[in-house]
């Protein structure tokens, strides 16, 4: 038991020693326990040392004097003298001050390791490789408003794709697939051949992002700040190869009403599709993967409808499924794209003083397939108090009046088309009229960023049919409420807007530089694969909306 009596054990029977100081507590240390023979001879030491009383406070001189004289009369002893005044004499206060130094000096020490450790990491990881990084990709405080939205742009962008950009080459098609499709549009509504048909204004309608699309391309790289894809002019270093026929364009260059005594149009659409075919089949870059890193542009649901599974393959961008077949179009490959809003932007604070009217709708009362719920929503509120329905062609006039009425009304009705998805919901957007969407199949660009339950109203068709539901529950809706989907309106507006900086073009891009894993997988996967049977759709192939969508509210 003596040999395993540690230092520990008797310098905490020492402290209690001195704490309490009564009688019981000293006949206890005297029990055999603690008897000095028990105990190692440095345990002894300190034990009588405890035990004797604490001397008085002296004077300084005199206490200088004895200390003086003490160091004067004291002899060295050999280490093995087991005379407990052979060595200096420790008071209880002495040991504990000892004791406290000890325990600074161990959190001294802790600390600079510490301090060491996290600069060991912030040496690693903020280099001033990395910090020169950051700084580029950072705005500062003191400058932001200084910085140009499209510097923003490019710093966000380089955010999200920090590592090697995506390369996008755009083929050099001839004419006739570009700007010659614009003057045919000009020529059919009376225009004038020019001779340099490159000066020619694209008109201007719902599916205009092809125009910008290709725009964008055009201009040199060092004018493309901030886009997502960088522009390359060999296409040995091109992901995507872009192709930028106006097909939606294409469709309306002739007027519904041709001129009379003309057996034949000007223009021929099917014709003009057949022949991109016949151009694409005959490239190189087309051939070896089958299509599939080619991106094309076809936004109004009936374009390329003649060659549509020629070119299945490729990226499509589109504005919805409404009229492609589930081997054609998916949300895996593709990218949905929102319309060209045609209402100006609404420029106004976020409020509902001057916006009087609840619900307000202006378009085409009879469509064909779904939209035939538009008459009968017409039936049912065209005679609601504060609510304005009314027919309305696409026609300057109409413009004006479509967006006095969005910009002046709380909620704007978004019912379905000829197929799932319209403009007036990207008019209504921009006009920060909270649209309210009746249609259960329709597909929403950006979904991956945007969260449209905090900017619109999904209402199901059939809970919309039922009479009073919708104009209660709209007018059950706080205004406290509708100003927060206005914020958020606000927020998310830019990327409906294609001709602003870091707007809807920058947009696309991205989405279409995140299909490149994919479209890297599907072109491996099918050089190793055996043919199959093309009756089968194939498995990249998805349904767009299966499930439908309920009523958010």
């Amino acid at each position: 038991m003596v040999q395993n009596f540690n230092y520990v054990t008797t310098h905490n029977y020492i402290i209690s020693f001195h704490r309490f100081k009564n009688a019981k507590f000293q006949k206890f240390a005297q029990s055999a326990f603690l008897q000095p023979r028990c105990l190692p001879l440095r345990a002894q030491r300190m034990l009588a040392q405890c035990a004797e009383p604490t001397p008085k406070a002296m004077p300084f001189g005199l206490s200088e004097l004895r200390s003086t004289k003490t160091k004067k009369t004291t002899k060295p002893s050999s280490p093995s003298s087991t005379s407990p005044h052979a060595h200096q004499t420790l008071t209880l206060p002495q040991f504990l001050f000892m004791a406290r130094k000890s325990s600074l000096l161990k959190q001294s020490l802790a600390t600079i390791v510490v301090v060491l450790l996290i600069y060991a990491f912030l040496n690693t990881f903020l280099t001033p490789t990395t910090t020169a990084k950051l700084e580029t990709a950072l705005p500062s405080f003191s400058s932001a408003s200084s910085i140009s939205s499209d510097v923003f742009a490019s710093r966000e962008n380089q955010l999200n794709f920090p590592g090697k950009p995506v390369k996008v080459y755009l083929y050099d098609l001839p004419k006739r697939f570009t700007y010659g499709v614009i003057e045919h549009h000009s020529l059919a509504r009376g225009g004038r051949p020019d001779e340099d048909v490159s000066k020619l204004k694209y008109p201007g309608h719902q599916h205009m992002g092809e125009w910008y699309l290709f725009k964008d391309l055009l201009k040199p790289e060092s004018e493309r700040f901030g886009s997502p894809v960088q522009k390359v002019l060999d296409p040995e270093e091109a992901d995507f190869f872009y192709v930028p026929f106006f097909s939606s364009l294409s469709l309306i260059v002739n007027p519904a009403r041709p001129a009379s005594g003309s057996d034949k149009p000007l223009y021929s659409d099917e014709e003009n599709q057949v022949a991109l075919i016949e151009w694409l089949e005959e490239q190189v870059y087309w051939k070896r993967n089958n299509g599939r890193d080619h991106v094309i542009m076809a936004s109004d649901p009936n374009a390329l409808y003649k060659v549509i599974d020629k070119v299945k393959n490729s990226v499509l961008l589109v504005c919805d499924f409404g009229r492609l077949k589930e081997d054609q179009g998916s949300l895996v490959k593709d990218v949905i794209v929102p319309y060209s809003h045609r209402i100006n932007t609404y420029s106004g604070d976020i409020s509902v003083e001057d916006r009087n009217t609840l619900l307000f709708f202006m378009g085409n009362r009879f469509r064909k397939e779904g939209g035939k719920i538009r008459d009968l929503l017409f039936q049912l509120l065209e005679n609601e108090e504060d609510v304005i329905i009314k027919h309305g062609t696409q026609s300057r006039e109409s413009r004006r009046a479509a967006s006095h009425g969005m910009h002046t009304s709380k909620f704007c009705l978004n019912p379905a088309g000829d197929t799932p998805s319209a403009c007036r919901l990207f008019d209504s957007i921009v006009s920060l009229c909270v649209p309210v969407i009746v249609s259960d199949s329709i597909e929403l660009p950006f979904e991956d960023v945007i969260d449209y339950r905090k900017i619109a109203i999904f209402v199901e068709s059939n809970a919309a049919l039922k009479p009073e539901f919708l104009v209660s529950m709209l007018r059950g809706i706080t205004t406290e409420r509708i100003l927060e989907y206005q914020k958020e309106l606000n927020e998310v507006k830019r990327y409906f807007q294609y001709g602003v900086p870091n707007g809807t073009v920058n947009e696309i891009w991205r989405q279409v530089a995140q299909k490149l894993p994919f479209i890297k997988l599907s072109i491996n996967r099918d050089r190793r694969l055996v043919k199959r049977d093309l009756n089968v759709p194939d498995c990249s192939c998805l349904c767009s909306n299966q499930t439908g969508i309920i009523t958010s509210l």
